[in-house]
């Protein structure tokens, strides 16, 4: 193996080492008093945006009619899909949280919980949702159920979908 030729007639420059230059924004003479007092006692701190964190401001959702939102079967569906398997203990309840009302969640989340304590090892086979139906009893509402098998077993799902933001919220949930 040889060596590289190393090429000697090169000459480097020494690093040139150059303040910063000031980001302080320069100072307007007779634009500002010649005191300048400042308050005694602030929450703030000086070049931060200043934000009250403190507020107890709720923002009710959005209310979103059924022609603005996705087909309701395929969304049912992958819903149903995803709660059986939650509820099996083979996927977090956490990925449901954006499409589920906080007391649907809370019962997923515990019976998921149930799930993991129950049995250490995953199923062989995961369930399959076989049918679903679906009824539109108002605008930005569905109600639908489906057939779920799983382990030569047939289940019943039950769903209620409610538009809110652009998207379905499961707001109640019940499984046979």
């Amino acid at each position: 193996m040889m060596a590289a030729p190393v090429d000697v007639g090169r000459v480097f420059r020494p690093i040139r080492v150059v303040p910063l230059p000031s980001t302080s924004p320069p100072i307007l003479a007779g634009a500002l008093p010649v005191e300048v007092t400042r308050p005694t006692s602030s929450r703030y701190v000086q070049q931060t945006l200043a934000m009250d964190f403190d507020l107890d401001v709720e923002v009710e959702p959005r209310v979103t009619g059924t022609a603005a939102l996705p087909d309701p079967l395929e969304s049912a569906a992958r819903l149903a899909q995803a709660a059986v398997e939650i509820v099996e203990g083979t996927r977090p309840a956490t990925q449901l949280i954006r499409h589920t009302s906080q007391e649907v969640y809370a019962v997923l989340a515990r019976r998921a919980f149930i799930a993991a304590r129950r049995s250490a090892q995953p199923p062989t086979r995961r369930p399959v949702v076989r049918r679903v139906r679906v009824t539109h009893p108002a605008d930005g509402v569905v109600e639908a159920c489906a057939v779920i098998v799983h382990a030569d077993r047939a289940r019943a799902l039950a769903l209620r979908l409610e538009g809110l933001d652009g998207r379905w919220v499961v707001t109640a949930l019940a499984l046979g």
